[in-house]
């Protein structure tokens, strides 16, 4: 018997399950384990999609690790945190900076495609949920349907996406929708 196809959501992490803390309209990561704050509704968005049969991969950029401002541990115990909470599949996390110019960093699509290597992800059935400019760049170039969560960051927005909401339980339902 042929397995059918791995449908996956890929999801930002800051600003998509945990709350990003804004400053000066610029969306930043939480600092600590105690600074995260799951986002209203995320939880049952999350395990919405699961029950659906997607499967659920957080690709994520943390560059403060390669700059020096949080350690690695900060940013593993606050993933750990959200699996806890959520039907995670997997956690793809970039710890490199802009500079570093490595395929795994958003707007790159190489951790979406890594994971869907790695899981047999069919990425023209995905979709990437991210709120931000690189996270839709990343979908798109990788493949998949896009979701973009505004916020209305004071930054660079995505030039073409396919779907805009206002929050991951909104693009829960608008993806349960197309199946």
């Amino acid at each position: 018997m042929v397995q059918a196809p791995v449908r996956a959501v890929f999801l930002d992490r800051d600003g998509v399950l945990n709350r990003a803390l804004v400053r000066d309209g610029k969306p930043f990561p939480p600092a600590s384990l105690a600074e995260m704050e799951i986002l209203p509704g995320a939880a049952d968005a999350a395990r919405r999609l699961a029950e659906a049969g997607f499967l659920l991969i957080v690709v994520t950029n943390q560059p403060d690790v390669a700059r020096g401002t949080t350690a690695r541990e900060t940013v593993e115990a606050i993933n750990g945190a959200i699996g806890k909470i959520m039907p995670i599949a997997e956690f793809r996390t970039c710890y490199h900076d802009s500079a570093d110019g490595c395929d795994c960093r958003k707007p790159k699509p190489g951790a979406l495609l890594a994971a869907a290597r790695a899981h047999g992800v069919d990425l023209g059935r995905s979709f990437m949920v991210g709120d931000r400019w690189r996270d839709v760049e990343a979908g798109r170039a990788a493949g998949c349907q896009t979701v973009f969560i505004d916020y209305g960051y004071d930054e660079k927005q995505p030039e073409v996406v396919d779907i805009t909401v206002g929050s991951l339980e909104e693009a829960a339902r608008r993806i349960l929708e197309t199946c």
